[in-house]
C-alpha cells in the first residue's frame, strides 16, 4: 500500500511547482503573440493572394515576392509555436514527475532537472525562431520609392 502524502509534503511540492507553473504562464503569453502574428500574416496573403491572381507587369511581380515571404513567415512562425508547445509539455512533465516524486517517494531529481533543461533549450529555440520571423517581416514592410516619393502634381500634367 501506498503511504499517503502529508498536507505538507503537498504543500511544499506546489511551491516546487509553482515556478513551472509560473513559466507556463509565460509560454501562454508568447504562444497568444505567436498565434496573433500568425493570424495577421495569413490575413495579409489572402489579400495578397487577389492581387497575384488579378493584376500583371511590376505590380505582379512584387505581390508573388510578398506572397513567397508571407509563406516563409507562416512556416517559421508555426516552428516557433511547435517548439514552445513542445516546452510547455516538457514543463509539465515536470510538474507531473515532482508530484510522482513526492507522491511515491521516489527520487525523480535528474529526470525533473533533464526535462526543465530540454524546457529551456526548446523554449530558446522557439524565440530565436521568432526573432527570424520579425527580421523576415522587417524586410518586406517598406514603403516603396515611389510611393514615398510620388507627387500628385507631376501625374495630373502628364
Amino acid at each position: 500500500m501506498i503511504p499517503l502524502p502529508q498536507v505538507s509534503q503537498v504543500a511544499q511540492t506546489i511551491q516546487l511547482a509553482l515556478a513551472p507553473v509560473f513559466l507556463l504562464a509565460g509560454i501562454g503569453a508568447f504562444l497568444n503573440v505567436c498565434v496573433s502574428r500568425l493570424a495577421r500574416i495569413i490575413d495579409r496573403a489572402r489579400s495578397v493572394e487577389e492581387k497575384v491572381l488579378t493584376t500583371r507587369g511590376k505590380e505582379h511581380d512584387r505581390a508573388v515576392a510578398e506572397i513567397r515571404v508571407l509563406d516563409r513567415r507562416m512556416s517559421v512562425v508555426n516552428s516557433a509555436i511547435f517548439l514552445s508547445v513542445a516546452s510547455a509539455c516538457a514543463v509539465c512533465l515536470v510538474v507531473i514527475l515532482l508530484f510522482a516524486g513526492n507522491l511515491f517517494n521516489a527520487h525523480l531529481g535528474t529526470p525533473v532537472a533533464v526535462l526543465f533543461s530540454l524546457a529551456m533549450v526548446l523554449q530558446a529555440a522557439g524565440f530565436a525562431t521568432f526573432i527570424q520571423e520579425i527580421r523576415l517581416a522587417s524586410r518586406i514592410i517598406h514603403i516603396r520609392n515611389e510611393v514615398l516619393y510620388h507627387k500628385a502634381d507631376e501625374e495630373e500634367a502628364a
